[in-house]
């Protein structure tokens, strides 16, 4: 089966290389020249674990291509798939569908047999109804079905997520689309993964609610947080007594500085006027974004109040960078909105993270210092704050920084450590919800 990915980013990458570990013969097309060379040079342009070793046996085996020449990919193709970016737009919320509606029109003009056109880029509901419009204006000719087929990659875990999914969910409307794409995924069969028929409206919308689903479970935690911290609770106990709950979960009840990320604040505010525009209210998915926007917020003033009411003058080794481990991204991270103000009343900043470096150094404001070593963050520091959980930073050598420190405050904004033994090796310590 040929299959044409449009799009070479996060979603494009990984999925059109497990479609070639699937068996497919994927071709990745970018507008980027400089990324798809950089591809062909077996140069991986995003930090995920196993991506590296998955694209260069895939091309090394025939299987997977890279190109700029959309037309020449997607005349030959079975499915092709869009995997466009849609960023919210500036100050609105609404996600940016330009790249989606040209790649349809730029698939139009190519296309010569049946084909599927399926969405992969997160998109509001109604867009593949736009896609087929366009498709039709421009070739009445074509032989096409479109289809939704929403991705549900967890940064750090995406390839295991994509061959051991929970679902896969086909918005289809015609058997012989359903057909195609049943025997694109038809691996899965192996291990009983559900694959889910429903419309096309379902399937844009199952993604969108998902996001939003999970990012209310964390701003939920998050408040119940803040009360633990007045009344004397454990956020860990309380999680974890509602975790055990079949009906509830345990995942995503992590306290912690705020979520960030790709995905759930686009999304959320995506779905907010998704509803808006529909005259449908949102009001739990509003509450979500706000309290997120105050978690982060807290954070700095749970910083500021753990070195004694004021950062000014003061150094802060921070460990973490990017809005969780494994991933090199950087967007919407809880540092780029805790960071900032520190800086802007004095504070110097010492930072790390294994991947994030290159990233943050575009985003955060100038003069931050950037240490290759993780010990070296801490010489000097009047205190650490632990913004993102990396396993590298889960058994430091706690005597080792506190000989380097000029301070004793460590700001555990994930919750690895233990209150107790942080005081017992002489910090003054805080947490979240603790």
């Amino acid at each position: 089966m040929n299959v044409v990915m449009i799009g070479a980013g996060y979603v494009g990458l990984v999925s059109g290389a497990c479609f070639s570990e699937f068996g497919a013969t994927v071709t990745c097309v970018d507008v980027d020249k400089g990324r798809i060379d950089r591809l062909k040079a077996g140069q991986i342009p995003i930090y995920e674990p196993g991506l590296d070793a998955l694209v260069e046996k895939n091309v090394r085996e025939g299987r997977l291509h890279f190109n700029t020449d959309l037309a020449s990919a997607v005349g030959y193709a079975d499915i092709v798939f869009i995997a466009v970016g849609t960023p919210s737009r500036r100050g609105e919320g609404y996600a940016d569908l330009s790249y989606v509606y040209e790649a349809a029109r730029q698939i139009a003009a190519a296309l010569k047999s049946y084909t599927v056109i399926v969405d992969k880029s997160t998109v509001p509901v109604g867009t593949a109804r736009n896609v087929a419009r366009i498709i039709r204006e421009a070739n009445p000719q074509a032989d096409f079905d479109v289809a939704s087929n929403p991705e549900f990659l967890r940064e750090g875990a995406a390839i295991s997520d994509f061959m051991r999914p929970d679902r896969v969910v086909i918005g289809v409307e015609s058997d012989r689309a359903e057909a195609l794409l049943r025997e694109l995924y038809r691996p899965l069969n192996l291990i009983e993964a559900p694959i889910l028929r429903t419309s096309i409206e379902s399937a844009e919308l199952i993604k969108y609610a998902s996001n939003a689903f999970l990012a209310t479970k964390i701003s939920f935690i998050n408040e119940i947080s803040m009360l633990c911290e007045v009344v004397g609770a454990d956020v860990h106990a309380v999680a974890k007594g509602m975790g055990l709950d079949g009906r509830i979960g345990r995942k995503f009840l992590h306290a912690g500085p705020g979520y960030g990320g790709s995905c759930f604040p686009k999304d959320t505010q995506a779905l907010v006027r998704i509803a808006q525009e529909h005259g449908v209210s949102s009001r739990i998915v509003e509450a979500v974004i706000e309290v997120n926007a105050a978690q982060k917020a807290r954070m700095v003033k749970k910083i500021r109040d753990a070195l004694g009411g004021s950062e000014a003058g003061k150094t802060i080794a921070v460990l973490g960078l990017t809005f969780k481990p494994e991933t090199d991204d950087m967007r919407d991270a809880p540092s780029l909105a805790i960071l900032p103000p520190l800086m802007e009343k004095g504070a110097t900043i010492r930072a790390h993270d294994p991947h994030g470096m290159a990233e943050a150094k575009k985003l955060l404001p100038a003069g931050v210092t950037f240490c290759a070593d993780v010990y070296e963050t801490f010489t000097g520091a009047d205190a650490v704050v632990l913004l993102t959980e990396w396993n590298v930073y889960r058994g430091l050598d706690l005597g080792r920084i506190k000989s380097r420190m000029n301070g004793d405050v460590f700001c555990d904004l994930r919750n690895v450590y233990e209150p107790d033994a942080m005081r017992a090796a002489g910090f003054e310590y805080c947490c979240v919800g603790r």
